[in-house]
């Protein structure tokens, strides 16, 4: 199933995953945090705070924690964190300088610097950290744009310290049949007609629900998270199987 959502791209012309993806969310980020809030009714906060909560439970113990958002886009995530977890210093990476753009404003905004929270650009394929670096890896509804899961994996894997965390936050497809037809309605046709008129990037809102689809999800997922290396690994359903959390342990 990794090999499926691996090969679906955002768009139908030559070139890798991560380059389209790259493109597809330099062409959005203008209007990708109105979407997110647009397209889940504003219920992706909500999944966060959980995600969130998880990792402050797990790092309860530590006095300083260090942790990384990948994929972290326009930094919401990461900002949370910051704000949730005592002592915490968080950095973000994600392919997009345009959406990194939107995330270092917020920042601002929010009377944040370097020291506190950094974002900055790079493959979540290659990370570019030392071994055991982190005591907390987080990643919110990007694991489906990687090119390669298994590497993501291991690259999150090998940056976490002993007995530090990987938590993930995706969307997931609900597996009740009444609701699933609602949820294809919304996803297959309002999505992609809603973020074409916002961000005018319809490959952009129709590589969404393919992704969702396609991407590995329950135990395939935590199947995957083992292989990498970690343990200990759980999934939790939210808001009728919409979303999910995956959470694992390295040993």
């Amino acid at each position: 199933m990794s090999q499926q959502v691996e090969q679906i791209k955002p768009y139908r012309e030559q070139g890798s995953k991560t380059e389209q993806v790259r493109e597809m969310f330099d062409s959005i980020a203008p209007a990708y945090d109105f979407m997110n809030r647009a397209m889940t009714l504003g219920i992706d906060r909500w999944w966060r705070r959980v995600a969130v909560r998880r990792v402050k439970r797990h790092l309860a113990d530590i006095a300083a924690p260090r942790l990384l958002d990948v994929a972290t886009g326009t930094g919401d995530f990461a900002l949370q964190l910051h704000s949730s977890v005592a002592g915490a210093t968080v950095r973000g990476i994600d392919l997009s300088q345009g959406m990194l753009e939107v995330a270092r404003r917020k920042a601002e905004e929010n009377g944040l610097n370097d020291q506190a929270v950094a974002f900055e650009q790079g493959d979540c394929l290659d990370l570019p950290y030392a071994d055991a670096t982190y005591d907390a890896v987080t990643v919110a509804f990007g694991v489906r744009n990687f090119e390669h899961l298994d590497r993501g994996y291991s690259q999150m894997h090998r940056v976490l310290r002993p007995g530090g965390m990987v938590c993930v936050l995706e969307l997931s497809t609900p597996q009740n049949r009444f609701i699933r037809w609602f949820y294809d309605l919304y996803t297959l046709h309002i999505i992609p007609w809603m973020g074409s008129l916002k961000s005018g990037d319809a490959g952009a809102y129709r590589y969404l629900p393919q992704s969702i689809a396609a991407v590995p999800q329950g135990r395939d997922m935590l199947q995957l998270m083992r292989q990498a290396g970690f343990s200990h690994c759980q999934a939790h359903t939210l808001t009728l199987g919409v979303c999910t959390i995956y959470t694992g342990i390295r040993g």
